[in-house]
């Protein structure tokens, strides 16, 4: 988990998910990914309760959901883990459209240093 959490500080501080956060949360709940350098396992995908977590835990920009055409305030405002429990489910990280952000996200992260898997079922 240090890995993920790493690599969600750097995306975070870097902004990469800026104009692809459908296919930022594609990735991260249906593909593997692995660093570039060692090919070490970062992550082999996570629930939405998980990454709900860990973008409650990191502070995560609440305007993000904007790009899923949501408005922030409609979301639950006090609880941040149900806030974005509540976005995931709403960007419908399955639907052939979050696949091809996801495809689109992958090659931002080759850019960062890490490799992405498939989408399931490929």
């Amino acid at each position: 988990m240090d890995a993920l959490s790493t690599m969600l500080e750097a995306l975070k501080k870097g902004g990469q998910t800026q104009g692809h956060f459908r296919g930022f949360l594609h990735v991260m709940i249906g593909r593997k990914i692995t660093r570039h350098s060692d090919k070490s396992v970062v992550s082999s995908g996570i629930t939405w309760r998980d990454l709900a977590g860990w973008l409650k835990k990191l502070r995560w920009d609440p305007d993000a959901v904007k790009e899923l055409g949501l408005n922030p305030d409609d979301l639950p405002p006090r609880d941040r883990q149900r806030y974005w429990y509540s976005a995931i489910a709403y960007a419908k990280v399955d639907a052939a459209d979050a696949l091809a952000a996801g495809d689109k996200f992958a090659k931002v992260l080759k850019g960062i240093g890490y490799d992405v898997g498939p989408p399931p079922g490929a």
